[in-house]
């Protein structure tokens, strides 16, 4: 039976068949599972009016519309399914199979020290710790993630607690909600004398999103202000009943700056894990667990902060975590001392990879470095994949000949570099939601972690690009290369004013947008003949003013009859700028003279209007 015809294309159609696709796949992969010609794919696209080459990564959205025309059924495989895949055709076991009950052994909680900025969640952490964190904070805001293990005593018996501590500013919302997926039990911190603020439900909503218990800190009761039960009365409108009021959420009384409250509040972690939660891991396994931050040390390396989630992980263990790959060095615990080995629940700071990972990437010990690096190869074939997919801009014909008509659309290409994994991609994340209309947009071309290097100089030359460093600065000579090839570096350490400068310059690059503003109205009530000026309107100016060379048209009974400017313009014998409301004057009107008495001559200007 002959094959169907598809938008001038005979490809058999494939009857609802399933077709599993990575993301970002190209059309040559499906082409492949399909077996037909990509070209033929192609053609059937754009038909369908969509222009795609058959080796450019594709969208989820591209590959379902042609799916859809095919009659095939496109699974698009999620990153964390295909993760899975990968692992098992390594024969690895990600996150299930922990072993029969005789292997697993209590470990410590783990928790996220959430809520809105400035509500005192580093201070919180800083006395706990005994070391001053927020001085070196820019603007007071957290500016990566962190982890911590402190030690508290529970009915005579030492009980260890491990801190994340996620950013409070709303430009990491992506941060703060990885942090709650690590996490078993999140710690709302409030201030008693701010009460509930629209990031404290972010926070959350975060929370409850990734289904662990929480525990309130009510921080700041030293202060005058201070009102703990109006912070129990707001937060029981979103569902945290305190125990005293009837329900079953522990809130605690806590002050950072005299210490009030501080063991408390870890005795109502320690009570909450123990009453809601099966804190239990194997610790004889290989290691797995989460990156929780990444950074480039100068002297060191990549240095990848780690929380070990079931295993223990040893010094001399070939890991790989996300696209990177390598063998334990050495390993640092949260108190600054080297230690040999990390059990389950520990965070330690991992030295020995390749590259610097993305901040929520899972880190696994494998058996020997060759199976690490065929892991991290095709991890980063897998998000280069998907990255390309995602910066795919999916163009119609029909956007392309209105394009085509009225000029190319502008974007601003913009290359990140920063000092941690996850600032560079909460920054990303921020700058992409910048929406200043249809007419641009933003476009990361690069980003990374580390020092700004003549690389990066020469691509943004090539590309027209501005580089932003984001608490880093250039390198040997790429600031002068840059200065060379006009190349714009901008340094923030607060990613706000990175936020809102960039927004302005988007704006910036926007096309004026101009507003008829009318001056005034004039009624023609003589008309004199000149040999040497013309024809001369004797006018009364009924309205605003009249000005010499402003815009002007002429009325006749409602209807423009012609579309000028005012030539000349005198008061009495003598030139006149302007003339007002009340006031005759004579006027002569650019290359029209067929003017009528009661005509009405109205003045005009074209006004930049202000954006929104």
């Amino acid at each position: 039976m002959e094959a169907p015809s598809i938008g001038g294309v005979r490809i058999r159609k494939g009857d609802g068949a399933s077709v599993r696709l990575r993301r970002g796949a190209s059309l040559s992969d499906l082409a492949e599972k399909i077996g037909v010609d990509p070209a033929a794919l192609v053609q059937v696209l754009f038909s369908l009016g969509e222009m795609v080459t058959a080796t450019q990564s594709v969208s989820d959205e591209t590959l379902q519309l042609l799916g859809a025309e095919l009659d095939y059924n496109i699974q698009v495989v999620s990153p964390e399914d295909e993760d899975r895949e990968l692992l098992e055709s390594f024969d690895i076991e990600y996150g299930e199979n922990e072993g029969g009950e005789e292997d697993l052994e209590a470990r410590p909680p783990v928790v996220t020290v959430m809520g809105h900025v400035d509500h005192g969640k580093t201070k919180l952490l800083d006395a706990y710790r005994h070391s001053n964190v927020v001085a070196k904070e820019a603007g007071g805001i957290t500016q990566s993630i962190g982890a911590y293990q402190v030690a508290t005593e529970v009915d005579d018996r030492e009980r260890k607690i491990t801190f994340i501590d996620t950013p409070g500013h709303e430009a990491f919302t992506a941060m703060r909600a990885r942090g709650a997926k690590s996490t078993d039990i999140a710690v709302l911190v409030v201030a008693a004398d701010d009460g509930v603020m629209p990031q404290t439900i972010e926070a959350l909503n975060h929370a409850l999103a990734a289904d662990v218990p929480v525990v309130v800190a009510v921080n700041k009761i030293d202060k005058p202000a201070a009102d703990p039960t109006k912070v129990r009365g707001q937060l029981t409108e979103y569902g945290l009943v305190p125990e005293e009021y009837g329900g079953d959420t522990m809130f605690v009384n806590v002050s950072a700056v005299t210490g009030e409250g501080l063991d408390e509040l870890l005795e109502a972690i320690v009570l909450t894990a123990d009453a809601s939660l099966d804190l239990r891991a194997n610790p004889d396994m290989p290691a797995q667990g989460v990156s929780i931050e990444a950074h480039l040390d100068k002297g060191r390396g990549p240095v990848i902060s780690v929380l070990v989630q079931r295993g223990t992980l040893r010094v001399g263990d070939s890991v790989v975590c996300g696209a990177a790959h390598g063998r334990v060095r050495a390993m640092i615990a949260s108190n600054g001392e080297l230690v040999d080995e990390a059990p389950p629940s520990m965070p330690v700071q991992v030295l020995g990879l390749t590259a610097v990972p993305g901040a929520g990437d899972t880190f696994l010990a494998v058996e020997d470095d060759r199976k690490a690096r065929q892991i991290a190869e095709q991890r980063e074939a897998r998000q280069r994949a998907a990255q390309q997919a995602r910066g795919a801009r999916r163009k119609t014909l029909d956007q392309i000949f209105e394009q085509m008509e009225k000029g190319e659309v502008q974007e601003l290409a913009l290359i990140l570099k920063g000092d941690s994994a996850g600032s560079v991609e909460a920054l990303e994340d921020a700058l992409l939601k910048i929406d200043v209309g249809e007419d641009i947009s933003v476009r990361i071309i690069d980003r990374g972690v580390g020092a700004i290097t003549e690389t990066n100089v020469t691509l943004a030359s090539a590309s027209g690009a501005v580089i932003i460093g984001y608490n880093v600065r250039a390198q040997g000579k790429a600031t002068q290369l840059a200065d060379q090839e006009n190349v714009d570096i901008r340094y923030y350490s607060i990613i706000y004013q990175a936020i809102d400068e960039v927004e302005a310059a988007l704006k910036g690059m926007l096309k004026p947008i101009f507003e008829e503003v009318v001056l005034g109205q004039a009624e023609i009530r003589q008309i004199f003949k000149s040999s040497k000026a013309g024809t001369i309107s004797g006018v009364m100016v009924q309205s605003g003013i009249m000005r010499r060379h402003a815009k002007a048209r002429v009325l006749r009974d409602g209807v423009v009859v012609a579309d000028t400017e005012i030539n000349t313009l005198r008061r009495e014998k003598d030139d006149a700028t302007e003339v007002r409301e009340g006031f005759e004057c004579g006027i002569t009107l650019s290359n029209f003279s067929d003017v009528r008495v009661d005509d009405i001559i109205e003045t005009y200007e074209m006004r930049e209007k202000p954006r929104a």
